[in-house]
């Protein structure tokens, strides 16, 4: 087995490393204090080609794998940036290249790629189901030729920003339902429009971190049939190959900031002199920082399994899953130990430690809990009886 990266990789990874230094700590750093969307990386990002990375060439886009988009991503946290403000566009490709018709990926998928549409809000989550998703309530009743939603989402990020939503919505009771995981369907939605004539309303959450979260309340959305994406009650289904997307891609992210966090805390470490001597020289320093280095060494290794079984149309669930929960564990160590190793200057805004800690903290929580991963993986990889 090769474990190296292929030349396109190497050759990706620099570019975005490139491009990502003429948006050095200050800008992050400033976005972060006005909650701002990061629209000119994003355009930048855009019209470099690397949010198009899924997109298949026939529709303009770069024709890449996951294991390619998960280089992107880690790069870019990797750097001192925040991914999470275009990866959104990349894992709801898992759906619409998958499940979507011939006339919708005609419809959108070049514009996506030219970067004159956005489609980077996913809504999935609903107040009341949390992490339980076959439990929404969201409707979506036929009515002759059209279908009329009603219903509220939360923690939908991006939807300010956004053109297009993904939305996964009841199409039948779930009291009528066997199996629990149908009667659930996904709509392609133009955001815009919606909130124009009012079916839609968003209202911002504020949040620890700059994420730009919101949540969404629709009333009498109409939507047509040619807005359903794959087929009417399959939608569980059919966003599971979003989920395990995501999951590799939040597992990038999560190494990407890890791998800041050891570098600064490293060169930090090595730097600073206290009672004759540089910090690192110190075990109790030194070891945390070695420790989450080779944590994010494993997990790496996870996440390339992963990528590789999603780019060659293989079962990923446990190893995208897996992936997943040991990047945002080994990337919350490394936030640790450089918040140990700088001492007091880790709070300091201008070493923006405190800002990646903030923003990788996340990735323990969302987009989906490690507890719930780690039920799944007792449950459908070790064959333990459901916990939850």
């Amino acid at each position: 087995m090769d474990f190296r990266a292929t030349p396109e990789q190497q050759a990706i990874q620099a570019a975005v490393r490139d491009l990502c230094a003429k948006y050095p700590d200050a800008y992050w750093r400033d976005l972060d204090r006005r909650s701002a969307y990061p629209d000119e990386f994003v355009r930048a990002l855009t019209d470099a080609g690397w949010l198009a990375a899924l997109i298949p060439a026939e529709y303009g886009g770069a024709g890449l794998g996951m294991a390619e988009a998960s280089v992107i991503l880690e790069e870019i946290n990797t750097s001192g940036g925040n991914a999470a403000s275009a990866h959104a566009q990349m894992y709801t490709m898992g759906t619409l290249l998958r499940h979507g018709s011939a006339a919708q990926k005609e419809r959108i998928l070049p514009r996506l790629a030219k970067g004159d549409l956005r489609l980077q809000a996913f809504g999935v989550t609903e107040a009341e189901a949390g992490s339980e998703t076959t439990r929404i309530k969201t409707f979506a009743r036929r009515d002759g030729d059209r279908y009329v939603v009603n219903g509220k989402k939360i923690f939908i990020s991006r939807t300010l920003q956004s053109d297009l939503l993904l939305l996964l919505a009841r199409t039948t009771p779930y009291e009528e339902l066997t199996d629990k995981t149908q009667g659930l369907s996904v709509f392609l939605v133009d955001l815009k429009a919606a909130v124009a004539a009012g079916t839609v309303k968003i209202s911002p959450i504020e949040t620890m971190l700059n994420h730009h979260t919101t949540e969404l309340f629709i009333d009498g959305l109409v939507l047509r049939p040619a807005d359903l994406v794959g087929t009417e009650g399959q939608g569980f289904r059919h966003i599971i190959d979003s989920w395990n997307a995501e999951r590799i891609l939040i597992a990038s992210e999560s190494l990407g900031d890890g791998r800041w966090f050891v570098e600064r805390a490293a060169r930090y470490a090595s730097e600073r002199i206290v009672f004759g001597r540089p910090i690192g020289a110190n075990q109790g320093v030194q070891f945390p920082i070695a420790q989450a280095h080779a944590q994010l060494v494993a997990a790496g290794l996870v996440r390339d399994k992963a990528a590789w079984l999603f780019d060659h149309g293989e079962p990923c669930g446990d190893e995208a899953n897996t992936a997943k929960l040991l990047a945002s564990q080994a990337a919350w160590a490394a936030g640790n130990a450089a918040m140990d190793a700088f001492g007091g200057y880790a709070y300091a805004k201008e070493f923006d430690i405190e800002r990646k800690f903030r923003e990788t903290r996340l990735f323990l929580t969302a987009p989906v809990s490690n507890n719930l991963v780690l039920a799944y993986i007792a449950e459908h990889v070790l064959g333990l009886p459901r916990s939850y």
